[in-house]
């Protein structure tokens, strides 16, 4: 039995019944313990028989970023690559003439224009993973990184490793200053139970940050349907918070679009997607999603947040 529809989850008695795109059926519990995290990581929640309480609402927090004096981005590059008008003006210009290019040919452009300081960031989702499968073939030479909190699940880096062994190509981790354990002890315990923005500042904006030093541009993985947050990004456009150009090749596409491919050129992907998680991120901040709920519902749970802040302005 297959289904071809959007993915649905279905409960009858203690059990979900998963549809995956065009692959058949699968049945887990639905109470299953979360997938486990890397050895040295604070162990989740495992099985209970009462659902786990709900955590405390947090309002919207301001939006952190460094000091804003410091170059950033393509301003630190050499040569630097500041925002003129000129240069304004030639993303949006083609910005505009990509919205009917394919993402092949949206990166192909990308490489051409600002290789050898054009570089992606990849949380190993099935929307990065198609990118990675599209550069291997116009550009694998094209450096990509990993924002390794240190919160990440088993299986998102055991799909590096797939990515390694199938394309060639290694993706880089960047490491914020302290460990998990460093980090916890100087803030007294997990920040993401009580301040997630903070955590998420602490651990990957800082660490991007950094790593987009020196670089030009960089690919990002978002589709404007995933959320309103996204709906208005454009194709090529000027990263105001990372002060570097921002391309994002899938901007038009659909989920089913992502996953078409991801099944016509057995792209490698991560199997927490076929276990109810349909966006993976930091395991102590990710749950699986019930019937009916958005895709990135499951992302910070609980709290007013939906962003980790890479791409909210």
């Amino acid at each position: 039995m297959e289904q071809t529809a959007d993915d649905r989850y279905l409960t009858k008695g203690v059990l979900f019944v998963l549809y995956h795109k065009s692959k058949p059926f699968t049945v887990f519990p639905a109470m299953s313990a979360r997938p486990k995290p890397l050895m040295n990581a604070p162990v989740p929640p495992g099985n209970s028989a009462q659902p786990e309480p709900k955590r405390p609402t947090a309002p919207t927090l301001t939006i952190l970023s460094p000091d804003s004096d410091e170059p950033r981005g393509a301003l630190a590059a050499t040569p630097p690559l500041p925002p003129t008008d000129s240069l304004l003006e030639e993303l949006d210009r083609e910005s505009q003439r990509l919205e009917t290019a394919s993402p092949k040919e949206i990166l192909s452009w990308a490489v051409q224009r600002f290789a050898p300081k054009f570089t992606m960031a990849t949380a190993f989702g099935p929307e990065g993973m198609t990118i990675i499968h599209m550069l291997a073939e116009v550009a694998p030479e094209t450096p990509i990184f990993n924002l390794d909190t240190g919160y990440q699940f088993k299986e998102t880096h055991e799909l590096r490793e797939r990515v390694k062994a199938k394309y060639g190509i290694e993706v880089e981790y960047k490491l914020p200053e302290l460990t998990i354990e460093e980090y916890e002890s100087a803030n007294g315990g997990p920040v993401y139970k009580s301040n997630p923005n903070q955590c998420c500042f602490d651990r990957k904006l800082k660490v991007l940050h950094e790593s987009a030093k020196g670089h030009h541009a960089w690919a990002s993985a978002i589709r404007r349907d995933q959320s309103p947050d996204r709906a208005k990004a454009p194709i090529v456009g000027w990263d105001r918070k990372f002060q570097l150009v921002k391309i994002s090749p899938l901007a038009n596409w659909t989920k089913k679009d992502v996953w078409s491919l991801i099944t016509a050129e057995d792209i490698p992907y991560n199997p927490l997607h076929d276990q109810g998680y349909p966006s993976v991120g930091c395991w102590p901040c990710t749950r699986a999603v019930l019937p009916g709920e958005d895709e990135r519902s499951g992302r910070w749970s609980g709290f007013k947040k939906t962003e980790c802040g890479l791409h909210s302005s």
